[in-house]
């Protein structure tokens, strides 16, 4: 359809993480092709991520209430069926989106879904004849299904999101920004990719000690809040967000993050998103499996000792647990840390 307008239609429910990768490659999408309109699918809480991409709608999918089940799924193609869209794009390839994705197909609709890699990712974690090698990043995996839909996309000039006015809001919670802002988020879905905690406060207090820097501690639940409270006491220059602000009001904060420090998990890629310099630590994963946060430089990914723990990585999730291998993360030191954010902040 060369010269008309394209409505294409993005399925990605999933984790925050996951949704947030998507971001850069749709920015990418409408700016690269001014005639491209999108809509994408997901949860109600991941809305404030696409607010701001001109021609990007967003649909709720309602899982738990009106979608949920087989036929809440055949409800949710019956309301995108009045969207008039040209094609799909799948982006989360599982049972829920590949369903949609047939339908679709059904009706004439053209239709890609993203190859998640799955033998080649069997290959990086397992434990025999393991091949160590990096990955297509899943943004690359990503791109490749718009290129099926004739829509190619250049990802080596990265369109990442503006930096966003603070709010009267989120300007009461933290103040004008005076100070080198530093984002840490000490926590990930997994224990496998949470760097242990007595290690995480002797960082957060090295960079603390610095009068210069403001820190924003971030996380989710009452025992993560606890625990930030617990490392951010008589500290005058560490706030804890946790509990405190709304999504769409941490987005504003973190687009104004002079760097984040992250496992791998949801805040690294949110940051990443809106061009926020990012250092992560990587426990029983590793950016090798292709989520390493979007147009970040490899050397900010601080990744435990593989000749101490040869088997890793172990897992591309972290969901699983290897005998042994639980103290993985303490090959990588406070010191090495503290180091790479004063780098990327020197050469941000």
């Amino acid at each position: 359809m060369p010269g008309k307008k394209k409505h294409i239609l993005v399925l990605r429910l999933s984790a925050m993480g996951d949704v947030a990768m998507v971001v850069p490659v749709l920015k990418a999408l409408v700016v690269q092709h001014p005639k491209v309109k999108v809509t994408v699918v997901s949860k109600e809480s991941y809305r404030p991520f696409f607010e701001t991409i001109e021609r990007v709608n967003f649909f709720a999918a309602d899982v738990e209430g009106r979608h949920k089940g087989f036929f809440g799924l055949l409800r949710l193609y019956s309301d995108l069926k009045k969207l008039k869209i040209n094609a799909v794009a799948d982006l989360h390839n599982v049972l829920r989106s590949n369903i949609i994705t047939k339908l679709f197909a059904f009706r004439g609709k053209r239709t890609a879904t993203t190859d998640k890699a799955r033998a080649e990712k069997k290959a990086l974690t397992r434990s025999h004849n393991k091949i160590f090698r990096a990955l297509a990043p899943v943004a690359e995996r990503h791109a490749a299904v718009f290129k099926e839909l004739g829509l190619p996309i250049d990802l080596s000039q990265p369109a990442l999101l503006k930096k966003q006015q603070l709010s009267d809001g989120v300007l009461a919670f933290t103040g004008p920004k005076t100070k080198i802002w530093i984002g840490v988020a000490p926590f990930a879905q997994h224990r496998s990719k949470i760097y242990p905690l007595d290690l995480m406060r002797k960082v957060i207090e090295s960079l603390a000690e610095n009068p210069q820097h403001q820190l924003f501690l971030f996380g989710g639940g009452k025992s993560e809040t606890f625990t930030l409270r617990n490392f951010a006491e008589n500290k005058e220059n560490i706030i804890v967000v946790a509990g405190s602000l709304k999504l769409k009001q941490e987005l504003e904060l973190i687009s104004n993050l002079d760097v984040m420090l992250s496992m791998d998990s949801g805040n690294a890629h949110l940051a990443a998103m809106f061009r926020a310099k990012v250092v992560t630590l990587w426990g029983a994963t590793h950016p090798y499996a292709g989520y390493a946060p979007f147009a970040q430089p490899l050397e900010n990914a601080l990744v435990s000792d593989r000749e101490a723990y040869p088997l890793l990585p172990t897992s591309v999730y972290g969901n699983k647990k290897v005998k042994g291998y639980e103290d993985a993360m303490r090959t990588i030191s406070p010191e090495e840390v503290v180091k790479k954010v004063y780098d990327v902040i020197k050469n941000g």
